[in-house]
Parts: C-alpha cells; sequence; structure tokens
C-alpha cells in the first residue's frame, strides 16, 4: 500500500501542499489537482488508489465531482471539509464518500484514516476476483471460507473456533434471527440445555473483536426476547 498513488483536490494550494507532504513521507506517490474538473481529467489520465477531495472548490465542487467519479469508479474518496454539521458528513457519505474528515485536522488522524481506506480498497479489490463463494461479506466485514478468517475493514480479526463458527452462521444468514438454543446445536453440534450464559459469553467477545463500540452495534445485533442476528447492509 506505501506505493499506492493519491489524488488530492483542494483550491487552497497550502493545503494542498501540506497534505502532499504528509503522504509523501508515508510513501504514496501524491498527484494534484486544484478543481473538481481537473480533477476528474487526472483521474481518466492515472491509475489513483485514493482521492482526498475539498468540499468547496471552483468550477466543480466537491460533491458533485463525488457523484460523477461514483458514476464508473468506486475508488476511496476521502471528503475534506471546514463544515462540521452532522448533516454534511451525512450529504457526503450519501453521495458516495467513503469518510469525511472536517478541517482543520490532525495528520495522525489523516494518514489513519487514509491507510483504513487504503486497506479496505485493495484487500475488496482482490477478493472480488475470488469466487464469491468462498467469502461472506457485509458492510465492511468480510469472512473467507478458505482461509477462516475474519477481515474488518482490512484488519484480520483473532476468533476462537467456537467463535469464528458463530460469525460464520450468522453472516452465511444475515438478518436472520437465531436463539442461543439453535446457535448453540449448530455450532457445538449437540443438544442445548441452559445454554443462554455460554452463547452470550461468546457473543459478547465476538462483539468486542468486531464492534468499535461493543455496547452500540453495528454488526452483531441482539433481538430481546428471540435471539442474536448479523445485521444486513
Amino acid at each position: 500500500m506505501d506505493n499506492a498513488k493519491i489524488l488530492v483536490v483542494d483550491d487552497d494550494k497550502e493545503i494542498a501542499a501540506a497534505i502532499e507532504k504528509m503522504l509523501m513521507l508515508e510513501g504514496y506517490t501524491v498527484i494534484k489537482a486544484y478543481d473538481g474538473l481537473k480533477a476528474l481529467d487526472m483521474l481518466v489520465e492515472n491509475d489513483v488508489q485514493l482521492i482526498l477531495l475539498d468540499v468547496m472548490m471552483p468550477k466543480l465542487d466537491g460533491l458533485s465531482a463525488t457523484l460523477k467519479i461514483r458514476e464508473n469508479k468506486n475508488i476511496p474518496i476521502i471528503i475534506l471539509s471546514a463544515k462540521s454539521e452532522d448533516s454534511d458528513k451525512i450529504l457526503g457519505l450519501s453521495m458516495g464518500a467513503d469518510d469525511y474528515i472536517t478541517k482543520p485536522f490532525n495528520s495522525a488522524e489523516l494518514i489513519a484514516r487514509v491507510k483504513s481506506q487504503l486497506r479496505r480498497y485493495m484487500y475488496l479489490g482482490d477478493m472480488s476476483a475470488k469466487d464469491n463463494n468462498t467469502q461472506i461479506t457485509v458492510g465492511g466485514l468480510c469472512l473467507c471460507k478458505d482461509s477462516k478468517r475474519i477481515i474488518l475493514d482490512g484488519e484480520a480479526i483473532k476468533l476462537t473456533a467456537k467463535e469464528y463458527k458463530i460469525l460464520e452462521l450468522l453472516m452465511t444468514n444475515a438478518g436472520m434471527v437465531f436463539s442461543a438454543e439453535k446457535i448453540y446445536e449448530l455450532v457445538w453440534e449437540e443438544a442445548a440445555y441452559s445454554v443462554e450464559n455460554t452463547v452470550m459469553v461468546h457473543i459478547r467477545r465476538i462483539r468486542e473483536k468486531i464492534e468499535i463500540n461493543p455496547k452500540e452495534p453495528k454488526y452483531l445485533k441482539v433481538v430481546w426476547g428471540i435471539g442474536y442476528k448479523i445485521e444486513k447492509f
């Protein structure tokens, strides 16, 4: 990933130069554009793996440029904006951006988000060439049946054998609710008697590994009084 080519688009040339310096120190190749129209031209001329895109620009603003890019490319786009309202972030993400960073930003945060998006894009790009039957993808969560691995946003997650089997069951049937008893019967392959606590402990451990905030899970949900499910995206 350190040889990835990144397009930085910002009409403030000082900001563009500062971002270029940060990225080059990490080993990335950087090209720059100062308006949305030039950015579109550069995408035609260059093989780019990620775009950092300002919102307020002449000729073609960042959100309009995002819509144009999304017509035929799935390159990760990180929006850069001085606007910090949730509504502005939601608008950017709904138009096809992958992430949103508010100016002024911390250089460490910018680099971390760039690396996260590149990991995810390059990993999923490799996976898309494989037989879909060998992997299950739910949002940023990927289960690789061949290697028995779980990948979250490009990062490998370490699970025990039982945790993997539970996640495989739920991801294979995303959106379907399984009772603790049914999970136990299918994963442990034995009759279920008073197994709620056993399953609950395993669910909690899985959440701690795959959720940013286990108390407000994005993927692994409890359906109270019924059981557990992986949210369908």
